[in-house]
């Protein structure tokens, strides 16, 4: 599965300007969790990440190269939550080292079962309000988790420890960007190209017809590197490339 390996690439780029505050992931340190999302009210809030209708983004990658990936860590570009004083622009972003689980379809039944995950974490003091159509994430964080001491840190544990529960999940980064100077545009653009790809693989995988001239998923099959061929191959059919 390397359909996701040129925005890992476009993403790491993105952020290449600004330095990473890195985290080696350590299952005992942990944000407490609840066992559902919290409902923060305004006045309980000390700020919402994405909030003031400031930039929020959130997508996911995932590919079979462990090296693009490395170890389980948390990175953060930006402030860190402690020293947040208001309102500012978000992203979530998280690369998944997946197995080599086989057929297509497998692969993408189980980048779902995945991707499923993050509607399970609940972090306390951490309220996450998800728009997974417009690839948005805002998060309302109350003042109490201040107090307490709740890091991008600990919550990005919380989230590495959900995900490593999944068999084929081999290591997991979690990217937060807070920083005023990061391109959140490009970012949103980018999560955009992570959506167009499962959406391609998702119709690819129902079947299609394989007629460039008339097919919608062209413009992703010429940009994506292996979708065209994927496209073929699961129609039976070769490749003009290859032909």
């Amino acid at each position: 599965m390397e359909l996701f390996n040129g925005c890992i690439y476009e993403t790491e780029e993105l952020l290449r300007s600004s330095s990473a505050k890195k985290w080696a992931y350590d299952p005992t340190a942990c944000w407490p969790e609840t066992s559902r999302n919290e409902l923060i009210m305004l006045r309980e809030a000390a700020y919402e990440l994405g909030g003031s209708a400031k930039s929020a983004v959130a997508f996911s990658c995932f590919t079979t190269n462990e090296r693009l990936v490395g170890p389980d860590e948390v990175w953060l570009y930006g402030p860190d939550l402690s020293e947040i004083r208001g309102d500012c622009a978000f992203a979530r972003i998280v690369l998944f080292s997946i197995q080599d689980v086989g057929e297509e379809d497998e692969a993408y039944r189980a980048l779902q079962d995945i991707e499923f995950v993050k509607y399970h974490v609940f972090p306390k003091g951490y309220m996450i309000r998800a728009l997974s159509e417009d690839n948005r994430e805002q998060v309302r964080v109350s003042r109490a988790a201040i107090r307490d001491g709740i890091s991008f840190r600990n919550v990005g544990f919380d989230y590495i420890r959900r995900f490593r529960e999944k068999e084929n999940v081999r290591s997991v980064r979690v990217i937060f960007v807070t920083a005023p100077e990061a391109d959140y545009a490009a970012l949103r653009a980018n999560a955009r190209k992570v959506s167009d790809i499962t959406r391609s693989l998702s119709t690819i995988l129902d079947g299609i017809p394989t007629d460039c001239d008339s097919c919608g998923l062209r413009e992703i099959c010429d940009e994506v590197e292996g979708m065209r061929e994927l496209h073929f191959q699961q129609a039976g059919k070769q490749s003009p490339s290859e032909k």
